[in-house]
């Protein structure tokens, strides 16, 4: 939604750009000198996790991230690489870490994410995003051994991915679940939370092993209302929430010890000014100012206004002083 994003990014292929440390460093740091934001969050993309395993990934404009040739059959997991060097594959991202880290000089923390397994494993079998993942969720019905296969190969990658970051420089990490709403309760216990669970425990264990900093982690699991609590006991410090349910009802399913992320609808911010300061209100109002993270219920949109996504910053900032003051 930046004019300069677009003027940076206009010069080169999407994933050229996420394979340019510079490039990648340049498009973390837009934000920060046009908002007071309290944290940086690297530029990449969840999908250079599958294109570490070996598969073509293309950004189609108009169209979003294409595989070319998804996984059709159970041989196709064959076809991926079993033992990932993430340094060797993705020491791009490491570096572009590396860089954002020295240029923020202290200013805010750098965050760095992956995306889930069943969310990337949902994109290399349907190709691309889908309305119904049904492509996917075939999988899961017909051949639950060759899913739990692939999902513990992406597991792996990304515990091992993810402890890279930290070592790179990363303060805290993030787990986007995007695809979590398409799975009913019973698949997500099944093929999402042990995933999730194991991702936490392992990224600890060897953050440990290896004398580097425990950061703090953050899970979002788009649309699953129906997890929360479970998610709370999953590992992460931090659970994050769209915008389809109430603050009250988040803090009761998680409990006192848990940070809560987000959660305001990121069309609220084709509002007025006025009416995205009153909506932010409420949100404070809702989560309180303790063990909370003010954020979006999920991304923005290319068309939005930067002065109102500023308006949503400012809000946050001048609500919460006042909240804390009484």
């Amino acid at each position: 939604f930046l004019a300069e994003f677009r003027e940076t990014r206009a010069a080169q292929d999407f994933f050229a750009t996420c394979r340019s440390p510079k490039l990648c460093c340049e498009l973390t740091l837009q934000p920060l000198r046009r908002f007071p934001l309290d944290a940086a969050i690297i530029f990449s993309d969840i999908l250079v996790v599958p294109q570490a395993l070996g598969m073509e990934v293309v950004m189609v404009p108009g169209k979003g991230p294409t595989f070319p040739e998804p996984l059709k059959e159970v041989e196709d997991l064959l076809k991926l690489r079993q033992k990932v060097d993430v340094t060797a594959e993705l020491g791009y991202v490491f570096q572009a870490i590396t860089l954002t880290r020295h240029s923020l000089e202290g200013k805010v923390p750098l965050i760095g994410f992956s995306g889930a397994p069943w969310t990337l494993m949902s994109y290399m079998i349907e190709g691309g995003g889908s309305t119904t993942m049904s492509k996917a969720k075939s999988w899961l019905y017909r051949h639950p051994e060759a899913s739990h296969q692939l999902l513990r190969l992406l597991a792996d990658v990304v515990t091992d991915y993810l402890v890279g970051q930290v070592a790179a420089g990363a303060q805290a990490l993030q787990l986007f679940e995007s695809h979590a709403g398409h799975l009913g309760p019973e698949q997500f216990q099944e093929f999402a939370l042990p995933y999730i669970r194991d991702i936490a425990r392992g990224v600890k264990s060897k953050l440990k092993a290896e004398a580097l900093p425990l950061v703090p982690m953050i899970v979002f699991a788009k649309d699953a209302h129906y997890a929360l609590s479970d998610l709370a006991q999953a590992g992460y410090e931090v659970v994050g929430l769209d915008w389809t349910i109430r603050p009250q009802e988040a803090r009761a399913q998680t409990g006192k010890n848990i940070t809560l992320q987000g959660n305001l609808d990121p069309c609220a911010l084709y509002a007025p000014k006025e009416k995205i300061g009153e909506l932010v209100k409420k949100m404070l109002e809702g989560f309180g100012t303790q063990r909370y993270i003010a954020n979006l219920g999920h991304g923005l949109y290319p068309d939005m206004n930067p002065e109102h996504v500023g308006a949503f910053v400012e809000a946050v900032h001048a609500h919460s002083r006042h909240i804390n003051k009484h």
